[in-house]
């Protein structure tokens, strides 16, 4: 279950790269679009069709942020009960705590543009945390093997 726990972490992290390259994606293709003359507004927004093949990262992005990365850190926070990584639940907590914080955000900035800025600053924290998290099993199952050899040699002295 520790490898499920490491890798769930690992997944979120790189969930958060995925979505920096998406909307960074997205939003060079909105600048090259609108540099051509295209318009975005609320008619394009609604409209079945793709004005530029780029504002795939802006779907991408929000059924990512909206629903997979929320599901990976539910699991991630469930397989930390299991995992017995010394502070494995309260990492599992964090990150999905994060998690939580940032799809809010992400939503809020649709009316408040400045909960974009924390949105964006968010998920730095919360890709640090995520690798963090992954990282710590390593620790943890290094630990355990290296007390032994202490025990060992407190014994003999």
């Amino acid at each position: 279950m520790r490898t499920v726990y490491k890798v769930l972490a690992y997944i979120v992290a790189a969930e958060v790269i995925v979505q920096a390259m998406m909307i960074a994606w997205a939003v060079a293709g909105l600048g090259l679009w609108v540099d051509g003359g295209g318009v975005f507004d609320k008619s394009v927004m609604e409209s079945e069709q793709v004005p530029f093949t780029e504002v795939a990262g802006i779907i991408v992005h929000g059924l990512n942020g909206g629903l997979v990365i929320p599901v990976l850190a539910l699991l991630l926070l469930i397989s930390s009960f299991f995992a017995k990584v010394p502070g494995g639940i309260k990492f599992g907590a964090l990150v999905f705590a994060l998690v939580a914080v940032q799809t809010t955000l992400g939503y809020a900035g649709h009316g408040l543009p400045v909960a974009g800025l924390l949105h964006g600053g968010n998920a730095l924290v919360l890709f640090a945390t995520a690798l963090y998290t992954a990282r710590r099993v390593g620790r943890a199952t290094a630990e355990p093997s290296a007390e032994p050899a202490r025990d060992q040699v407190a014994a003999q002295g």
